[in-house]
């Protein structure tokens, strides 16, 4: 079932998903930044980016599968995005612009199910095209484009288990949880 529109409680979780998860994402710059400290003298400290991006991506398909409505993944991952710039992370305003390349990336996943399917194979759908949307996005924006093709995939295969563990998984049992508690209905 899809709603067409966003009631007052709507908006509410929206917020409230944007304002958790921005603070989750400025913590998440501290795991990224020593995972690069200490990857790069093996000379995997660009990976560091891939192994954290299911981090920054979970507002988008938490936001999509709470709120079955079309547009709440971009919104859920941008306003989550703009609370961590305005936490004061290491991004600016970047930020901006990447929670609306990874909130696209998590739409595209509920769109390739019409927005009737709300299970494990949407949020596996979702985490391949967030994974495929933000590899292409760091290929121009990160200079992926000159790593080699070995790294590449490297980079891909360790982007797509990030993805799916923190944005496929991690969101599912967040969903449940709030189920179980009676927080939400289905």
């Amino acid at each position: 079932m899809t709603k067409r529109s966003l009631h007052l409680r709507d908006i509410i979780l929206l917020a409230l998903i944007g304002i958790i998860f921005g603070v989750v994402y400025f913590t998440a710059g501290f795991v990224y930044n020593g995972l690069t400290i200490l990857l790069t003298p093996i000379g995997y400290g660009p990976m560091a980016n891939d192994l954290t991006m299911g981090i920054w991506c979970m507002a988008g398909p938490l936001a999509g599968f709470l709120l079955r409505t079309p547009g709440a993944a971009v919104l859920g991952e941008f306003l989550g995005a703009a609370v961590e710039m305005l936490l004061g992370d290491q991004w600016g305003a970047a930020n901006l612009i990447s929670g609306a390349v990874q909130g696209i990336g998590s739409e595209l996943g509920f769109t390739f199910t019409l927005y009737k399917m709300y299970n494990w194979l949407t949020l596996l759908i979702s985490s391949l095209t967030l994974t495929f949307v933000t590899f292409g996005w760091d290929w121009f924006r990160n200079g992926y484009n000159h790593f080699s093709g070995q790294m590449l995939i490297i980079m891909l295969i360790a982007r797509f288990i990030s993805m799916f563990v923190f944005s496929g998984i991690l969101v599912k049992l967040i969903t449940n949880l709030l189920q179980r508690a009676h927080l939400i209905k289905r």
